[in-house]
């Protein structure tokens, strides 16, 4: 039988059944909202110690229907092990134990004190170490699973939960709502699935980027995968880019960010063989979720109508022709933005 962990009194009863705390320990067990794919609670021990435990749901919690098989749950925990490796150290949050059955893992917490990058974003605060840090976790994650291919792609080559996540509810649900976005989403995803050359997050959002003494940490790795690595980049470019459509007072920095977030992560990648077109696949995924975000299973919350209709029409008009930069879809994404903003004055 499957426990459902935003129980307290279940969750206690499991923790102590299977020996992970002890039978008359009373730890404070917390439910952190957010998530949309995920039970997520926190568990603090009266050791001190923290944990973070995340079980993955079959239907999503999302308006539409939107379902994705609980078993991910070893995708993240094999991302978890993975990632400690490549990335700097310090950048994941150690796995603490994962329960098949139960369709959940633990890991630890991350130390207090911690914000979250997405609200400082979202409140116009753009700090240029942190963007420069972002980069630079992606740049050494690609980097470094590029070289250890052999080991990587056979444990990695499971696709079906990035399809399912990210694939059918960005790209292909919102060409069902979109018709005329047909070849511009069926030429981005037969491109993506034809290539496996790094270890891809799949979810490199500043949603999922907490700052500890100046330094980034990140969470959710369920959609982690061996594949095309300009998803990422711009997947999370179309994030900073959201936020300046959001952020009017912050607009230039945002917008600032997302260039120099694409400099330092080009930079760190190095002299990689898969460098040529790099740029360019990028801005074309950054469009194709930007799209999605207004259009497809998983909306961005944050965003009024009016700015849900503004980056739309924008994200409409760019795929047409993308840019081939990251600097030319800043210019001109903010442009058509700051277009539609007057035609409703």
């Amino acid at each position: 039988m499957t426990i459902d962990i935003e129980q307290p009194e279940a969750l206690l009863a499991y923790l102590r059944a299977t020996g992970r705390v002890g039978a008359a320990e009373q730890p404070a067990i917390r439910t952190l909202g957010g998530g949309v794919s995920n039970r997520v609670v926190l568990v603090e021990r009266p050791s001190g110690e923290a944990w973070v435990l995340k079980q993955a749901l079959r239907r999503l919690r999302v308006p539409v229907e939107w379902y994705s098989s609980p078993e991910r749950i070893h995708c993240e925990a094999l991302a978890l092990r993975w990632l400690a490796q490549l990335t700097p150290a310090g950048t994941i949050t150690p796995l603490v134990f994962e329960d098949p059955a139960q369709f959940l893992l633990a890991m630890r917490a991350a130390p207090e004190p911690h914000t979250a990058w997405k609200a400082a974003l979202l409140a116009g605060q753009v700090d240029a170490a942190y963007v420069e840090q972002y980069g630079s976790i992606l740049a050494t994650l690609q980097r470094n699973s590029f070289l250890r291919a052999g080991e990587l792609a056979p444990l990695f080559n499971d696709r079906s939960f990035f399809e399912t996540l990210r694939i059918e509810p960005y790209y292909v649900y919102t060409w069902t709502q979109l018709p005329a976005t047909g070849a511009f989403y069926d030429a981005l995803i037969s491109e993506t699935r034809t290539r496996r050359q790094v270890l891809v997050h799949g979810d490199y959002s500043p949603k999922n980027v907490l700052i500890r003494a100046g330094r980034l940490i990140l969470i959710d790795h369920e959609t982690a995968h061996f594949g095309d690595p300009a998803f990422d980049p711009g997947f999370a470019l179309a994030h900073l880019l959201g936020k300046a459509n959001h952020v009017a007072e912050g607009r230039d920095a945002l917008l600032g960010a997302a260039v120099h977030f694409w400099r330092c992560y080009s930079e760190g990648l190095g002299a990689v063989p898969w460098l040529n077109g790099l740029e360019a696949r990028a801005t074309r995924h950054a469009l194709g979720t930007l799209l999605a975000r207004v259009a497809g299973r998983s909306t961005l919350p944050y965003l009024t109508p009016q700015q849900r209709q503004a980056q739309q029409a924008a994200a409409f008009e760019l795929i047409r022709q993308p840019p081939g930069t990251v600097a030319a879809l800043a210019e001109q994404f903010a442009r058509l933005i700051a277009a539609h903003e007057r035609a409703l004055i």
